[in-house]
């Protein structure tokens, strides 16, 4: 039994379905769950239009110009927003059907109806009792909701309110400067609206590479958008026509609209797992083990309800342990450093292995090289200027440890950095690689060669 139908819960199905076991899903919304839906799918969907707009927008310089003008709302380039949604949904429903197709053609029964667990072997899923030998629970997280800035729906938004709205704001405040809000701050700004973003850190994104943030916010800057740092909001009122956003301080934010991205919260209230022996920690993430185990006996669990990297792979690679663990299968624990991410901004920030701030603080011995992206030749041919290539190895080895990219279609490109820290090579192997040129991915083995260990006299 498999309580959510998102990546971790469709994913441990198909594989569990693959190895013989009787499977079923219980997941209120639909094959694919939030994920598909309403967060992951649809976010990148239209974030997708937003970079193509802005690439229209910047393709001055390459010598394409716009006879009607280069103002997008006078003459020039115009967003069909409710054009845009019906994309969006269009696309999240495909591909949750597509989930269940994959699911049904593999002997997976779907249950569309919340699920409960009542005892650690029985799931009440609507009407229905399921008895069953493993249960995973995969109910994923919803945005958090402050006091004092409730969503209506209509100008307080989370975003998942976002892909009602008829037209694009006029001036969308964001608040909250992490991944979510940086997202999303971004996209609004390239299809025309005035963003401002608050953050109530130094920077955006303080989790992330700091050198990473500090380009985007300088690329967003540059494109007009108000960041303000320091700034934690307190209160979100509606007013005759938008909203006024109350910080700390007593300053105010006057908007159309106002996009709250301040975090989730897992689901994982009301369906009885404390009662089920199923450990929670205070902010009620279900506490599991390398191999998705939680406290009660028979029950595992994957994905954003345990807090681990709220990232869908993640949540997938857990289901899958999870099933793997359960029948008995060899597996090898969830190991966190090997885990790549993105950050689906323009230019995109992907990332995988260890971080900057733990070479920093001592925590790790590394060597560092950072390349410029305005140096590579397919940048220059593309009119990319802002970015670079971050690599870190193991100073006497050469191992890679890991990487940062900040270039158009990261997401891409980690993909090599992601295999050398899976496999343990090292920046020689990846310096004797070869790439095309010009390509933006020959700036990896070029960062490679620059951190290559010099051959000595005892080596030859």
């Amino acid at each position: 039994m498999i309580i959510g139908g998102g990546p971790g819960g469709y994913e441990a199905a198909l594989v569990a379905a693959q190895l013989g076991a009787e499977v079923t899903v219980v997941e209120r919304d639909g094959p694919g769950g939030a994920c598909v839906l309403t967060d992951c799918v649809p976010s990148k969907t239209m974030i997708a239009t937003s970079v193509r707009k802005q690439a229209l927008l910047d393709g001055t310089s390459l010598g394409v110009h716009f006879t009607g003008g280069l103002d997008g709302d006078v003459g020039g380039i115009q967003v069909d927003m409710p054009l845009v949604n019906s994309r969006v949904k269009d696309l999240a429903r495909a591909q949750s059907a597509d989930i269940a197709a994959r699911l049904v053609a593999e002997g997976v029964e779907i249950v569309t109806a919340p699920g409960r667990l009542v005892d650690p072997g029985v799931v009440r899923a609507g009407d229905r009792t399921i008895e069953a030998d493993v249960v995973i629970v995969a109910t994923g997280a919803t945005p958090r909701v402050l006091p004092g800035a409730e969503p209506d729906g209509e100008r307080v938004l989370t975003w998942r309110h976002l892909y009602d709205l008829d037209e694009v704001p006029e001036h969308l405040i964001v608040v909250g400067s992490g991944v979510t809000g940086a997202e999303f701050a971004g996209a609004y700004r390239s299809l025309g609206s005035e963003v401002t973003l608050v953050s109530s850190r130094d920077r955006m994104m303080p989790n992330e590479d700091a050198d990473a943030a500090e380009v985007l916010e300088e690329v967003y800057r540059r494109r007009g958008m108000n960041v303000m740092a320091r700034s934690r909001a307190s209160s979100v009122k509606r007013t005759a026509d938008g909203v006024v956003v109350t910080l700390e301080d007593g300053r105010t934010a006057e908007g159309s609209h106002c996009l709250m991205t301040v975090g989730m919260v897992p689901n994982t209230s009301g369906i009885g797992l404390a009662e089920c022996g199923v450990t929670l920690d205070r902010g009620g993430f279900i506490q599991v083990d390398k191999v998705s185990r939680t406290s009660a006996p028979g029950v595992y669990a994957a994905g954003d309800c345990t807090g681990v990297l709220m990232l869908a792979s993640v949540a997938a690679m857990q289901g899958r342990i999870a099933v793997w663990h359960a029948l008995g299968e060899a597996v090898q624990p969830l190991r966190l450093a090997t885990v790549a991410s993105n950050i689906f901004t323009d230019p995109e920030i992907a990332a995988v292995g260890i971080a900057q701030r733990q070479i920093e603080a001592g925590e790790i011995e590394a060597n560092v090289v950072k390349l410029p992206l305005a140096t590579n030749a397919r940048a220059k041919m593309q009119g990319f200027n802002d970015g670079f290539v971050k690599l870190f190895c193991r100073p006497n080895t050469g191992i890679v440890l890991g990487g940062v990219i900040v270039a158009p279609r990261a997401s891409e490109l980690i993909l090599a950095l992601s295999v050398a820290v899976q496999h343990r090579l090292t920046v020689d192997q990846m310096a004797h690689t070869f790439a095309v040129y010009p390509s933006l991915s020959g700036s990896i083995p070029e960062a490679a060669r620059r951190l290559m260990l010099p051959v000595t006299a005892a080596g030859l």
